[in-house]
């Protein structure tokens, strides 16, 4: 269990810088008209954007480990706390002071975290029947739909359409992720949902940073964060049957909802990052 969250937590470090990074070379590059692949490209050649993915590769993995050990409640909400890490990692980069109540926010992420941690039980992998398959690849074409629709929009519906469109996104790669009952390349090759995730992941991926063109880094990560932490922790009781250490629920679920509430106030940090508007 305690390498499950070691895991979980390299994941929100990992995330947590990638995003500063990706944010400074994605408000630096002329918007596109709506959600468009030509995007991830023209970004690529920059070094800070280049970086940071190979940040989230690194986190992307230790995403999955900690899925294949711990609640999907506890790690979603583990890696929501990535803002923490990039509210401090950005005020050292971008020479930005953090306010008392953002030094509050971080310390409210790390009691939740504690909290989590107290009242986790280990879990192991659930494998994925057909219906769950078919499920995953309803999302996969909902998130598609949803995403075209999203990048037609403009001002704060676009930011907020996007934003909570790549946390569906991602939800799908937890939820996969969940079910990946091995990790030995000749099972991966053989496993639909495998395929699941990796096109959930890059269509998510693709909306966030489409979304942080606006500008409205605040409205955009705050959507991700909820629909990304709170749509995989439902899937995890409800279809995967996670749960606490027996009469630990109750501080498990107090620390899910305080380190949820961290990540989110802290969302406004964001708005400091240096962006263009479309």
């Amino acid at each position: 269990m305690l390498g499950g969250l070691a895991a979980a937590i390299a994941a929100a470090v990992c995330f947590g810088v990638a995003t500063v990074l990706q944010a400074v070379a994605a408000g630096s590059t002329p918007a596109e008209g709506g959600v468009h692949p030509r995007l991830l490209l023209r970004l690529a050649g920059r070094l800070p954007f280049a970086a940071g993915i190979a940040l989230d590769g690194v986190g992307f993995a230790a995403h999955v480990t900690a899925l294949r050990h711990l609640p999907s409640f506890v790690v979603q909400a583990t890696v929501a706390s990535n803002l923490a890490v990039t509210a401090v990692v950005a005020g050292w980069v971008l020479r930005l002071r953090l306010a008392a109540r953002e030094w509050l926010a971080v310390g409210v992420v790390c009691l939740g975290l504690a909290l989590l941690a107290a009242g986790t039980r280990a879990e192991s992998p659930v494998g994925a029947g057909a219906g769950v398959r078919a499920g995953l690849w309803i999302a996969v074409a909902v998130v598609a739909g949803c995403g075209f629709a999203a990048g037609r929009l403009r001002g704060v519906r676009r930011a907020a359409g996007l934003g909570a469109v790549a946390g569906l996104g991602f939800s799908v790669v937890a939820v996969a992720a969940r079910t990946l009952t091995s990790l030995a390349p000749a099972h991966l090759v053989r496993d639909p949902a495998v395929l699941a995730l990796a096109a959930g992941g890059v269509l998510a991926f693709l909306c966030f940073v489409t979304a942080l063109q606006t500008g409205m880094v605040t409205v955009t990560t705050a959507a991700t964060v909820v629909i990304e932490t709170l749509v995989p922790a439902a899937v995890g009781v409800w279809l995967f049957g996670d749960g606490s250490r027996p009469r630990f629920a109750v501080v498990a679920g107090a620390g899910f909802v305080i380190a949820v509430a961290g990540a989110l106030a802290l969302a406004g940090f964001g708005e400091l990052f240096p962006a263009v508007s479309d």
